[in-house]
This record gives structure tokens, sequence and C-alpha cells, in this order.
């Protein structure tokens, strides 16, 4: 008799590895939100990637139908997209968040990639995101600084 829980020891540590690589990546990503004060940070950002990379593996591996895997990965992009919205933040006439809100949309992707096994565009993302997030936040910190902002 098979047991409910028969663990194959191969598929267990291809999905730890993968997990850990989703929880390594948006790191960088997380370390300068946290470091600018921003709404969402050190837990958010990995963990965002790793839910995004669990569900991933999990529709890859209990459907064989594309159609459905399509559909639980388009959930999970408008489910991560409702967790940012909630970083956004409005008073008065002044919007902020929306940086940090698009960063959580990205690493959402670099989770459902891990998920897929497309590390390479898992780690591409990553980097692409934090640059922009670190330099151009230099850049518009400038801009507002020789505008007298």
């Amino acid at each position: 008799m098979m047991s409910l829980f028969t663990i194959d020891p191969a598929l267990l540590a291809t999905n730890l590895l993968q997990l850990l690589i989703a929880f390594v990546l948006p790191l960088f990503t997380a370390w300068e939100r946290e470091s600018e004060s921003h709404t969402a940070g050190l837990r958010t950002f990995p963990l965002v990637s790793m839910a995004a990379c669990s569900f991933t593996i999990l529709a890859m591996t209990m459907f064989t139908d594309a159609g459905a895997q399509g559909r639980i990965v388009g959930g999970i992009v408008t489910g991560i997209g409702f967790i940012g919205g909630g970083a956004i933040l409005k008073r008065d006439s002044d919007v902020s968040g929306t940086s940090t809100a698009a960063a959580i949309w990205s690493t959402g992707a670099v989770g459902i990639a891990v998920g897929l096994g497309r590390i390479e565009i898992a780690i591409a993302l990553s980097f692409m995101t934090y640059i922009c997030l670190k330099l151009f936040g230099q850049v518009k910190k400038e801009v507002k600084i020789n505008n007298g902002d």
C-alpha cells in the first residue's frame, strides 16, 4: 500500500533548492527597500517570491493541462498585484509607494520564474529590479535637489 506522504528525495531536494533560490534572489531588493524605510522590505520580498515559486511548482506538477497551469499563474500575478496595491499610499495629492508596489510585482515574477525552472530569468530580473531601484532612486534624489524640491 502506498502512503499518502511518500517523499521522493530527489524531488524534495529540487523543490528545496528552488525555494532557497526564490528566498535569496529578492534579498538585495528587500534590503534596498528596507534601508530606504519603505512600506515593504526584508520580510515581504522573500515571502512573495517563495509563495509565488511554491504556487507555480504546485501548478506545474498537479495539472498537466496548460490552461489550468496558466490560470493558476495568472491568479498568482493578480494576487501579487493586490499585495503591491497595499504598498501604495495616497495623502492629499501626494502618492507614494508605487516603486515598492512594482518591486513586489517584479519579485513575484522572480518566484514564478524560479518555479518554472527559468533561473536565468529570475537572476536577471532580480538584478535589474535592484539596479532600477538603487540607481534611479539616486537619480530621482539628485533631480529633486537640483530642482529645489
